[in-house]
């Protein structure tokens, strides 16, 4: 754990977020990965900083990735929470959301529209950061050779993830992986995608088994426990463990565990997380809302997270029984959305309780039934419930793991990307007639300027 003094400096860092966290309205995603130089009032330029970055250039450049991570992550969450039927977020004066999203009566998806092309700019934007963050450091003669590589690595993990979550929203409708220059490469359908992501990955592990013991720049409490070169590589491994699971290479995610921060005994909430601060010119957690808001935006629980919850589960402290019933657009619910309690509550990016079903997942898919058990077990005692106690067999075992992960999970981005990844999303609830649960997103529109 960094000092309080060290934590203080790296967060005013943050709260300026330098240049490199992007206004993005109005960019296409070609204006956004266009590494030529862009005039900043209050920093180098862009020329300076690929010629011969300081080592406090590169770190606000670093500082700014990680600022740009969490750049409309609520969002994104709304879109696949509320397509995953996790939740219903209420606001009249958008009725987009349990319009569009829902697929009510004739909407469809809109490849041009603030849901899709807000998140999938962000994205980018930190893709594009992340290129940056590397050309400085190769040309930096201030950095060891070590310190290079373990730029290169941070820089290559944090972007392999941001692909992913573009890529889980568009899905067979591809993403651009060949972003490292201007020339940006094609659209890659889903499974390239995931191989190019998986490839980026490995080679950001690879820098990083030669970064030596410490990086060039300070990481935020959001990577505590994971702020060296050789911790910081566990998370990559975790990373790319979800990448095969989502590839179905299961195997090979059950090796690449092997060298994650998986650990069955430890805490569950240990991982990687995006912090947020109420100091001013900060961001607050967007994700959080009342979660007995009367008026005005609410999130609000889908019904069949209560009523499909096992008795005694604690993962009942996820919702919160409102005074009143919360209705909109023919819709409504009972429970708010309370995963994040306050507005400076960490949004994870990966965790061990992920880990462990991930593991519980890849021993289902490869056989070792007794295993999978195993690692089922570990999550229902740590909620309050006894072991499993239904067949062995695999299918029942992949529907008690998509549970799991269901309840473990919500909030965090998963359960319409595991329903669609096993061929499920008709068992999604539809509460209105004529609604639709959406496979994926189009292209945004902006890719086509």
């Amino acid at each position: 754990m960094k000092s309080r003094i060290v934590s203080d400096l790296l967060q005013q860092k943050i709260l300026l977020s330098f240049f490199i966290t992007l206004v993005i309205v109005g960019f296409s995603a070609c204006d956004i990965l266009n590494l030529k130089d862009k005039v900043d009032p209050n920093g180098p330029s862009l020329q300076a900083l690929s010629q011969n970055a300081t080592k406090d250039e590169i770190a606000n450049v670093a500082t700014g990735i990680e600022s740009g991570v969490r750049v409309d992550i609520n969002l994104y969450m709304v879109d696949v929470g509320m397509i995953g039927r996790e939740v219903y977020r209420f606001l009249a004066s958008e009725p987009r959301f349990t319009g569009d999203l829902l697929g009510k009566e004739n909407s469809v998806l809109d490849n041009n529209t603030f849901y899709i092309t807000r998140p999938w700019r962000a994205r980018y934007a930190v893709v594009r950061n992340t290129n940056i963050l590397v050309e400085s450091a190769q040309n930096s003669t201030e950095l060891t050779d070590n310190e290079k590589n373990g730029a290169y690595g941070f820089a290559k993990t944090i972007q392999a993830y941001q692909l992913l979550l573009n890529l889980t929203l568009t899905y067979d409708n591809g993403i651009r992986t060949d972003v490292a220059t201007d020339n940006l490469g094609p659209f890659v359908n889903r499974q390239t995608a995931l191989g190019n992501i998986a490839t980026l990955l490995d080679d950001g592990y690879s820098d990083l088994n030669n970064a030596g013991g410490a990086f060039a720049f300070p990481l935020s409490d959001g990577f505590a426990g994971f702020d060296t070169p050789a911790t910081f590589k566990t998370f990559n491994r975790a990373i790319a463990a979800r990448v095969a699971v989502y590839d179905a290479k299961y195997q090979d995610a059950l090796t690449i565990l092997n060298d994650s921060f998986i650990d069955p005994a430890g805490d569950l909430n240990t991982g990687v997380y995006s912090i947020f601060s109420t100091a001013s010119g900060d961001q607050i957690n967007p994700i959080y809302r009342n979660p007995d808001a009367q008026s005005g935006d609410s999130w609000v629980a889908h019904p069949s997270y209560i009523t499909d919850l096992e008795a005694g589960d604690d993962r009942i402290n996820k919702v919160f029984q409102r005074s009143q019933t919360a209705t909109l657009d023919g819709l409504g619910g009972d429970y708010g959305f309370y995963v994040y309690k306050t507005q400076t509550d960490p949004y994870p990016l990966i965790r061990n309780e992920e880990l462990i079903l991930i593991r519980a997942e890849s021993r289902i898919q490869t056989g070792d039934l007794p295993g999978a058990v195993s690692d089922l077990n570990i999550i229902r005692n740590a909620h309050n419930l006894p072991d499993y106690s239904g067949a062995q067999t695999e299918s029942a075992l992949i529907d008690e793991m998509l549970k799991q992960r269901r309840y473990s999970l919500f909030g965090e981005g998963h359960r319409w990307i595991d329903m669609r990844r096993y061929n499920r999303l008709n068992q999604l609830p539809i509460d209105r007639t004529g609604d639709n649960v959406w496979q994926q997103f189009p292209i945004p529109a902006p890719e086509n300027a």
